[in-house]
């Protein structure tokens, strides 16, 4: 598949902790606990579906900072074009992730954007990458509001993740889910069932899929062709290790696989996918190929 991604790429520190809440320490020494890496929901969104074997066009705004220095050369040693990244700022955002090992894997991020979110993409830059798209991943940043109705008008489906929300009328999202084809969210904030969350927003909106993720409880979807809503289970793997980047996975390989089967096989198997990932240590890396999947999906469901 051909998949234009537009999104967030920063550097990102991690911070291993050993419990939420988290004690104060005059200093601790978590050896091997700390690490950072070029991340960002847009390029961990890319790195997934390249693994999986798309053709990945990516855009993203960076600054003009040794930091972007440290991104282009991830981006290059990963054979993804700078063509659509643009140095539109002075400091390239960061974001800094405690995280908990273990089964539960419960992470806190505090996500420093600088000033990317007064910036837009402009249209015209990255129009070719669009014109040649199936599908278009428009991730929930400012930058990109401006690209949904030229990406709509131009004939292209939208496939976008609002993360955590507890408002279908969400101020920030509701473009966002407005032009959404293929909407997916995260159940951490919402007050009420995700059965009932997810009925308002299929009578708000027009997505053809919803699909609402819920940790190692699964994910429900809903398909608008059936009208149904239907839950799906964990993959339950185990080893859990740092669950940051888990929706990312979950959303990218559901985008892939979602091309070859229906929407009830492709969540399936993007369960398996980010259950695969979060057993490893970062929320850019982990990600499994096709065949990897595939094992482990017919183990689980006895193909």
């Amino acid at each position: 598949m051909k998949l234009f991604v537009s999104g967030l790429i920063n550097i990102e520190t991690y911070l291993r902790i050993r419990s939420f809440p988290v004690t104060y320490y005059p200093v601790d020494y978590p050896f091997f606990g700390i690490k950072s890496t070029v991340s960002g929901v847009g390029y961990n969104i890319g790195s997934a579906a390249r693994t999986l074997g798309d053709e990945v066009r990516f855009a993203s705004i960076v600054g003009k900072d040794a930091e972007s220095k440290r991104i282009y050369e991830a981006l290059d040693e990963a054979g993804v074009s700078r063509k659509y990244i643009f140095d539109a700022v002075d400091t390239t955002p960061v974001s800094v992730v405690l995280y908990e090992s273990g089964e539960r894997g419960r992470r806190q991020m505090y996500c420093d954007l600088k000033n990317v979110q007064d910036q837009t993409l402009d249209p015209a830059a990255v129009m070719p990458a669009i014109a040649d798209a199936e599908l278009c991943a428009l991730c929930n940043i400012n930058f990109n509001r401006a690209l949904l109705p030229i990406v709509k008008a131009a004939g292209k489906r939208i496939a976008t993740d609002v993360h955590a929300i507890n408002n279908i009328r969400d101020e920030f999202n509701k473009d966002f889910m407005k032009y959404a084809d293929i909407l997916f969210l995260s159940d951490e904030d919402i007050t009420v069932s995700p059965r009932e969350f997810i009925t308002a927003l299929k009578n708000e909106y027009d997505s053809e899929i919803i699909v609402m993720g819920m940790g190692d409880e699964g994910a429900i979807l809903y398909e608008r062709k059936t009208d149904k809503i239907a839950y799906r289970k964990a993959a339950g793997l185990g080893g859990v290790l740092n669950t940051v980047g888990a929706g990312d996975a979950l959303f990218a390989a559901f985008l892939h696989y979602y091309g070859k089967y229906g929407a009830v096989d492709a969540l399936d198997r993007a369960q398996v996918f980010a259950a695969l990932k979060i057993q490893h240590d970062g929320g850019s890396i982990g990600f499994s190929s096709e065949e990897q999947v595939e094992r482990v999906y017919n183990s689980i469901y006895n193909v």
